[in-house]
């Protein structure tokens, strides 16, 4: 469901060859172009490194992240700073007055500031990867790129989608773009309900309907829109569970007036702009996930020597051993997962976009239950602010506000729920396009989900070869080692869901039927499919890092071996659940038969709709937009519309 990352400057141009994630569900898992080169991972060049040391010596100087989560506001000081550093145009190519640095290297920036406080991180992803640069790289005029991206090293862009009616289904959309041919512009109206950056932007992506007419058939559609615009109001500045500081906003657009020439790609190509985005933002939330789960072990490591409980230091007690553990490996498998997508991202041949949503998927998942194990494993202090703690006399550990900023990960860029049913709609296509070739996907397919139905999981290991992929040689893929035992699993299991997949695709159309009702099968074969990416990828890292012995193979086999319980669980949920019985029982609950089970709680919420009606038509309350401020001077002004608009 999501377009295909852009090559980096300079990588090779041509048909990307299928990722990862596809030959393992089509049952051919192929480790070797998850493997890093021989002599270590990849090492950032001098440029990366600078940028990377001043970006670390201004996040630990110049960034009060305390301050931050106190205020719900990053300073202008902070956002005028990341400026000066280039670090709203790391990918950006030099020709357009960007830093021109690698995928690698950005992906260790989001790590860096959202260690920091998230809500930097947030800024300059929601900039970089889902703002105004990613699409107008893919999809802009050379005109369009000329008159923006040397912008958008210093201004803010953000991207205006989501709606009160949209969530995960973009077709809701209410905001038009109508045709002004004696104008040759569109005029835009709608309300546009949470804007990342929408608060600060000087640019907005603006997704709209064109409706149909003489030119064409319309259809979603992408333009570029002045944040100052007549007619542009941030009306709300919206607020969350964690995430403080973030500034995400309410945007009404009240004819505004759009030049045609800035937008992006042709009528009804909105949709393609958006999925590419999104596709980019999934590649950085893995990073970001990492980052937490890193911060989290030396938490967890810390506090678990020092904690000593009837006689002996916490992490020596078996219950808080396996969750230090838990924590480690998954860690060691999310940085993982970072080298692979930058890797891959640099080398532009392989198409990532199942790849970025399963890493997605799997990042977002893992990393909050690390979360909530580490709130676990402090205790009390886990649950209590960082500043309670200081008044205390205590070191100050802000883990409670770790919980609330990561929870949102199963929800942005995509629900964990709408992501298994994009992959899974995604992968069924692909076994049909293989049966329609009358090519067989897979070696080893002959299981259906009537035979997973005796829940023998032993059965992922019938037919297995011993190998990275079906009937291979040792290769770069392998490890050596118990390593090389995960990664037959891989295989065998990567086939045996793969046979899955092929019996739905056969039992369904391409329209849908015949799925009704298989949501969570098809959803517990795509987590299945995560792990078996994540044992992968951990597996190559550690080679990559030393070979099947020492440190990085430890934690290699640690997070496999924790990973092949969870696949065996949910192997064995596929035939053995309550997944109609649940559904009956979700029927009672919507038609009131358990209703009377809601009896003698008060209910606090405030009055009103479910989903607010976002009326068209002028703002009837102030602009709340904020412009940022250099301290050390005014902005400079702007040039002018005529300059940096595109007029046909």
């Amino acid at each position: 469901m999501t377009a295909r990352e852009m090559p980096e400057q300079g990588a090779p141009v041509g048909a990307p060859r299928p990722g990862f994630a596809t030959g393992l569900f089509l049952g051919r898992p192929e480790t070797d172009p998850l493997a890093g080169p021989a002599g270590g991972p990849r090492r950032p060049d001098p440029a990366e490194e600078r940028f990377l040391a001043r970006l670390r010596d201004f996040c630990e100087k110049e960034v009060d992240s305390a301050a931050i989560e106190r205020a719900d506001r990053v300073p202008d000081e902070v956002v005028e700073g990341l400026k000066d550093i280039g670090a709203l145009a790391i990918r950006l190519p030099r020709r357009y007055g960007g830093l021109g640095l690698s995928t690698h290297c950005y992906l260790r920036a989001l790590m860096l500031t959202s260690t920091t406080h998230p809500a930097l991180s947030e800024l300059l992803a929601a900039h970089q990867a889902i703002g105004l640069i990613q699409p107008l790289l893919l999809f802009g005029t050379d005109e369009q790129k000329r008159a923006f991206l040397p912008r958008c090293v210093r201004e803010i862009s953000a991207f205006a989608l989501t709606e009160a009616d949209i969530g995960n289904d973009p077709f809701r959309m209410h905001t038009t773009a109508v045709y002004d041919p004696a104008a040759d512009r569109y005029v835009l109206d709608g309300v546009k309900t949470w804007t990342t950056n929408g608060v600060i932007a000087d640019l907005l992506v603006v997704m709209a309907v064109v409706p149909a007419g003489e030119r064409g058939a319309g259809g979603m559609t992408a333009f570029v829109v002045e944040a100052d615009a007549p007619g542009v109001t941030v009306e709300r500045r919206n607020s969350f569970l964690g995430l403080r500081g973030l500034e995400n906003g309410c945007v009404r657009l009240h004819r505004v007036a759009v030049p045609a020439g800035n937008r992006i790609g042709a009528e009804g190509e909105g949709l393609a702009v958006a999925l590419a985005a999104q596709d980019t933002g999934r590649l950085s939330l893995p990073a970001v996930s990492a980052a937490a789960a890193k911060w989290s072990l030396k938490v967890a490591r810390q506090w678990s020597a020092a904690r000593v409980q009837f006689g002996r230091p916490l992490a020596r007690h078996d219950a808080i051993a396996g969750k230090v553990s838990f924590i480690a490996a998954t860690a060691f498998a999310l940085e993982a997962l970072v080298e692979v997508i930058a890797r891959r991202a640099a080398a532009g041949d392989t198409d990532t976009r199942l790849d970025a949503e399963l890493a997605k998927l799997f990042a977002s998942e893992q990393t909050w239950v690390v979360a909530d194990e580490l709130v676990q494993l402090r205790g009390g202090r886990g649950y209590e602010t960082a500043e309670s703690a200081i008044a205390r006399g205590e070191r100050g550990v802000p883990v409670e506000q770790l919980l609330r900023d990561v929870r949102v990960g199963r929800i942005f860029d995509g629900s964990s729920e709408a992501l298994r049913a994009f992959l899974a709609h995604d992968l069924i296509e692909a076994h049909r396009a293989a049966a329609a070739r009358d090519t067989s996907p897979a070696e080893d397919t002959t299981r259906t989900e009537a035979s997973a139905r005796t829940g023998d999981t032993a059965a992922a290991g019938q037919g297995a070869r011993g190998g990275v992929s079906v009937g291979a040689e040792p290769s770069a893929g392998r490890c050596g080692g118990v390593l090389d035992e995960h990664l037959e699993f891989v295989a065998r299991t990567g086939r045996r869901i793969a046979g899955e997949l092929a019996a739905v695709a056969a039992e369904s159309t391409s329209g849908g039927e015949g799925l009704d009702g298989r949501q969570r099968f098809l959803g517990r074969i795509v987590d299945i499919g995560a792990e078996l990416y994540a044992m992968s990828a951990s597996c190559a890292y550690a080679r990559t890092l030393g070979g099947a012995d020492g440190p990085p193979a430890e934690l290699a086999d640690a997070f496999c071996r924790q990973a092949r319980l969870r696949v065996a669980e949910s192997l064995a949920r596929l035939g053995d659940n309550t997944d109609a019985a649940d559904r009956a029982v979700t029927g009672h609950v919507l038609d009131g038969r358990y209703a009377w089970l809601e009896e003698g709680v008060v209910d606090v919420s405030v009055d009103g709709p479910w989903i607010a009606e976002q009326r068209p038509g002028p703002a009837t309350g102030p602009d709340l937009r904020r412009v940022i401020r250099s301290a050390e001077a005014p902005k400079a002004a702007r040039p002018s519309h005529d300059t940096t608009r595109r007029t046909r």
